[in-house]
C-alpha cells in the first residue's frame, strides 16, 4: 500500500483539505469495519458459541502483542488504555505521593500532561515547570528542575511547535537525579519510528486516534516491567490482578496492572488494524513524505510568521496569524481543516503522508491574505 491508496481508503479525506491529524486522524474504512465486525461477533455470536469474556480478553491479548511489536516493547510492558490522558493519570495515581514531593514538566505540555499534576499540586505536591523557548528544552534547566523530584513528564514531539525533544537525553537526566521519566508520545506513532527501548523511559503514554488513523478509545501505555512492580494503581479490577477472587489480591505482573475491567475491545481491535495499515505503507516512507510536505508548507510561510522550525521536525507546522479562531473558521468555509492553538497564539496545520502537494498549496493560497 502507498499513501495515495491509504488516502483513497479513508472516506473523510475524499473532499476538502484535511490538515488536523495532530488532533484527530480520520480512519480508513477497514479500520472502522474491524471494530464493527468485532462488536457484531462479540454481541451476536460469542454469548452462545464462545465465552464473551474469553473473546474480549483474546482480542486484548492480540492487540497488546501488536502494539508491543510496533513500539519496541514486550507484551507484558503494554497496558491498553482509553487515551494518552488515561495513561498519564494511571502512572500519576500509582505513585505514593507525599506532601513536599516534586514533579517536573515543561511549559510545552498538552493538558494531558498538565492536569494530573495540577490535581496533585492541590494535595501538596510541588510542580516545577521548565520554561522553554521556541519549542526547545535547555537540558541544564531541566537538570536543575528535576533534582530531588520524584517524576518528570515531557512530550516526545511538542503539540505547540512540532519540535522533537531529546527524549533519551532528558530520560538520562531524570534518572541521574533519581526521578522516573514519563513520556507523552501521542504525536509519534504513525508519523515517525517509535522505539521505547531506545528511549529508556520508565513509562510512555500514547494513543492511536491521531497519526495512526485509529479510533477514539484505542490508547496504550508502556511501562518498564521492573518499574511496574514498584507502582500500585489506585483503580483496580479483574484485569489488574492475578486472581480476581483472591483476598488479598496480587497485581498482575508488568503493565497489565493498569488495565481494569470490561472495557470495550473494539477500539483496540481497530488499533491493531490501523497499525497493520501504517506498517504496510511503511513508517519510514510515511516520515519521509511528511517531511517533504511539511517542508513545502514551511517554505511557503513568511519567516516572521513561522513558529515551528524552518526545517520541520514533524508534520506539525505552527503559523502566526492575527486572529487564529477567525482564521480557522474562514479556512473551514473554504474546505480546509486546521486548528487554533491556545499557545502560542497561532494556527497549526498537521500534515500527514496521505496529504498532497495540492493540499499544501491550497492552504498557502488561502493564508496569503493573512500576511498581504
Amino acid at each position: 500500500m502507498n499513501p495515495t491508496e491509504l488516502r483513497a481508503d479513508t472516506p473523510a479525506l475524499r473532499d476538502g483539505v484535511y490538515l488536523n491529524f495532530g488532533a484527530h486522524g480520520p480512519s480508513p474504512r477497514y479500520v472502522v469495519d474491524a471494530a464493527d465486525e468485532f462488536v457484531r461477533s462479540h454481541e451476536f455470536d460469542a454469548p452462545v458459541r464462545d465465552d464473551p469474556y474469553d473473546a474480549a480478553f483474546d482480542a486484548f491479548d492480540r492487540t497488546r502483542e501488536r502494539v508491543a511489536d510496533f513500539v519496541g516493547a514486550e507484551a507484558d510492558e503494554i497496558a491498553l488504555t482509553e487515551s494518552t490522558t488515561a495513561g498519564i493519570n494511571a502512572v500519576a495515581n500509582a505513585i505514593d505521593w507525599a506532601s513536599g514531593d516534586a514533579v517536573v514538566r515543561t511549559d510545552l505540555e498538552h493538558p494531558a500532561g498538565t492536569l494530573p499534576w495540577q490535581r496533585l499540586e492541590r494535595e501538596g505536591v510541588e510542580v516545577r515547570v521548565v520554561e522553554t523557548e521556541d519549542g526547545r528544552v535547555d537540558p541544564d534547566d531541566f537538570a536543575e528542575a528535576v533534582e530531588g523530584a520524584t517524576l518528570a513528564c515531557f512530550s516526545a514531539v511538542t503539540w505547540t511547535h512540532g519540535t522533537q525533544l531529546p527524549v533519551s537525553e532528558l530520560v538520562d537526566i531524570a534518572h541521574d537525579a533519581g526521578a522516573l521519566a514519563l513520556v507523552d508520545a501521542v504525536q509519534v506513532p504513525g508519523q515517525m519510528p517509535m522505539d521505547v527501548g531506545a528511549w529508556g523511559a520508565d513509562a510512555v503514554a500514547a494513543a492511536g486516534h491521531k497519526w495512526l488513523l485509529g479510533l477514539w478509545g484505542g490508547g496504550f501505555l508502556y511501562v518498564d516491567r521492573d518499574v511496574a512492580e514498584t507502582l500500585a494503581p489506585r483503580t483496580v479490577g479483574y484485569r489488574s490482578v492475578e486472581t480476581p477472587t483472591a483476598d488479598p489480591y496480587e497485581f498482575a505482573p508488568g503493565a497489565r496492572r493498569f488495565e481494569v475491567g470490561s472495557a470495550n475491545p473494539a477500539p483496540h481491535v481497530a488499533l491493531g488494524e490501523a497499525i497493520d495499515a501504517i506498517d504496510e505503507v511503511g513508517v519510514d516512507r510515511i516520515t519521509e513524505r511528511i517531511q517533504e510536505l511539511a517542508g513545502r508548507l514551511a517554505d511557503g510561510v513568511p519567516e516572521e510568521r513561522l513558529r515551528s522550525p524552518a526545517t520541520p521536525e514533524s508534520g506539525l507546522v505552527t503559523i502566526d496569524v492575527d486572529d487564529p479562531g477567525a482564521t480557522v473558521d474562514r479556512l473551514a468555509k473554504e474546505g480546509i481543516v486546521v486548528r487554533a492553538l491556545p499557545h502560542p497564539n497561532a494556527i497549526r496545520a498537521s500534515v500527514h503522508a496521505v496529504n498532497t502537494a495540492d493540499d499544501v498549496d491550497r492552504l498557502l493560497d488561502a493564508l496569503a491574505p493573512e500576511w498581504d
